[in-house]
This record gives structure tokens, sequence and C-alpha cells, in this order.
């Protein structure tokens, strides 16, 4: 296969401590792909732009607060579309919390939010939605991941120093 471009995401899936629900928001129905769609916060990496920074930035445009990324939940691979090489993309998925999880102000990209459980999800979204496997594997890192490997990774952040 000849190498090709493809498009780099995130999604952060927010988790709010106080209440243990997760922040899920309905696409806008003038979106391009998804529209009407249930999902976390979700975007481009912008040429240049670090996951870091795709991250803290989508997290503000979306929902208008500042994000922690707490640990990595997984990648994704898939076509916004038909699968040709200009739909395909390639994400990296991680867990956040919201420095003020009660200040949502969603942006155009969405038309509305709900914070919910973990079981709410599970019976909100059809059992085939990919947030529930993202959830699934949330629960399962916040349930397991000992605190000092937490808070290292709230330290280091996702990008490893290419040492230039």
């Amino acid at each position: 296969m000849q190498p090709g471009h493809f498009i780099a995401g995130i999604a952060a899936l927010i988790w709010n401590p106080t209440n243990d629900k997760y922040l899920l928001l309905r696409r806008a129905e003038s979106k391009d792909f998804g529209a009407g769609s249930w999902e976390c916060v979700t975007g481009r990496v912008d040429q240049g732009e670090s996951f870091t920074d795709a991250f803290l930035r989508e997290v503000q445009e979306e929902v208008g607060g500042v994000a922690q990324i707490e640990f990595f939940i997984g990648a994704s691979h898939f076509y916004r579309g038909t699968a040709v090489p200009e739909n395909e993309l390639l994400g990296v998925v991680c867990g956040c919390t919201l420095a003020d999880p009660d200040a949502i102000v969603i942006s155009g990209e969405h038309s509305e939010w709900r914070w919910l459980t973990a079981e709410e999800i599970a019976h909100f979204l059809p059992s085939t939605h990919w947030l529930q496997t993202v959830v699934a594997r949330a629960e399962f890192l916040r349930a397991h991941l000992p605190q000092p490997v937490r808070a290292e990774f709230r330290q280091w952040g996702l990008e490893i120093p290419n040492g230039r």
C-alpha cells in the first residue's frame, strides 16, 4: 500500500468526580458527519498541533472548560463516511476532568448535553454505540489504575519528548 494521508483526531470523555457522571453531547443537525448523534468531545488535530494541545483546545471550544487529561483510554481507526483515504481518521481517546464541571457552555457544534452515569449510558445509547466501549474502559481504568500512576499521567500528559 502506498503511503497516504489521514486525519488525526481526539476524543475526550469527560468525567465529573463529584457525581460520578460522564458528559455526553448531541451533535448539531448541521454537522456533516453524525448529525444528531451522541458523543463525547471530539475533534481534529490541527497541523503542527500536539495531541495534548488538541485535547485542551477542543474541550475549551466545545464545552467552554479547562480540561485535565487523566488517562489514556485507547486509539480509534474509522472513516468519516465512505472508506476512502480522505475520510480516514486515526484518533486518541482519553479520560478527562474539568476544572469546573458546573460551567458547561456548549458551542454551535452541539445542540444539547447531559451528565449520565455509566449505568445510565448503558441504557441510553444503543449497545453497539462506540461510546459504550469507551465508557466501559474508562470505568475499568478508574477502578484499577493506582492513584500514583494516575497522578504521574496527569503530570506527564500524552506527549513523549522527541529530544529535539
